[in-house]
């Protein structure tokens, strides 16, 4: 059993790239993340790959459990095939705990994500919670009855009006994120300029937002799905994302992915509305003060 760390992220995409996608969907993020990484063309934020923690624990028949994070984001991983191994679990403990990795969180499918965080805690000497339930959703075909509402049209410069208060609203409700928007503009710019976020206009009025992300070979990610409280309940959100998937369809994905917390009944019943199904579950768990698992 052997614990291998990378510095290059171009290397770590050849090992990983073809193991991720025997799971497309449910490596959506690893995926997004290392295609990122790989382009090298988007550095801002989290994306600089430079920052990352990237490793692979493998034996003579190949690799057995690929793990990446990209702070200050929590660590993601998977088990080939999603078959878990404990004696893999206990390689990649050992080796970031060698490397006095802070871990602050891990997401990834339900069992392996439950048995990292016991085999991380009783290592690391540090308590863990869970903090959100998701599932993972995928859609091949619209529901050709969700009625539609108005224009969907790309985020512009002139939504910088408003759209920083609704990507703060949209944190807040997913993370528990204070709704206040950062003095930097170009915090939202970025957004502008990558042209993936979608705004639904209905009578002359911006009324909802989602966004494409992730392209993958076949499947791409709908996300960042916000309407702001005073136009919920209207069925604009179920607009958009109906809209947007159909795009997304029509310019030749096979299918598209998106992420739900379980504990917000009303998205999930509004995406299996418009077709959407669900293929797996996954957790977040919290782990206890960093300083806690440094070694002494």
């Amino acid at each position: 059993m052997r614990f291998n760390l990378y510095t290059d992220v171009k290397v770590f995409y050849k090992d990983t790239r073809d193991v991720l996608m025997r799971h497309e969907a449910q490596n959506l993020i690893p995926l997004g993340n290392i295609i990122i990484g790989n382009e090298g063309k988007d550095k801002a934020g989290w994306r600089d790959s430079a920052a990352w923690f990237m490793a692979t624990v493998t034996n003579d028949s190949g690799i057995l459990l690929t793990a990446i994070m990209t702070p200050p984001h929590n660590l993601t991983l998977y088990a080939t095939n999603n078959k878990i191994r404990d004696d893999a679990l206990k390689c990649l403990v050992e080796g970031l705990i060698a490397g006095d990795i802070i871990v602050p969180g891990v997401m990834t499918e339900n069992s392996l994500a439950e048995r990292f965080a016991g085999a991380w805690s009783a290592a690391a000497k540090t308590s863990y919670t869970i903090e959100s339930k998701m599932r993972i959703y995928e859609l091949f075909k619209v529901n050709p009855a969700i009625p539609l509402f108005g224009k969907m049209r790309l985020l512009e410069d002139k939504d910088l009006s408003f759209f920083p208060y609704w990507l703060e609203g949209f944190n807040a409700d997913c993370f528990g994120d204070m709704p206040t928007p950062k003095p930097n503009l170009e915090t939202y710019k970025y957004f502008v300029n990558k042209k993936k976020v979608y705004v639904l206009e209905h009578e002359g009025t911006e009324v909802s937002m989602a966004q494409k992300n992730r392209e993958m070979q076949t499947v791409c990610g709908v996300s960042m799905v916000y309407t702001p409280p005073y136009f919920r309940g209207k069925g604009y959100a179920s607009s958009v994302v109906a809209q947007l998937s159909r795009m997304i369809l029509e310019q030749g994905f096979t299918k598209c992915v998106l992420y739900t917390d379980l504990a917000n009944p009303v998205s999930n019943s509004i995406y299996q509305k418009i077709g959407y199904v669900p293929i797996g579950d996954s957790l977040t768990i919290k782990f206890g003060d960093a300083d806690q698992y440094r070694r002494e």
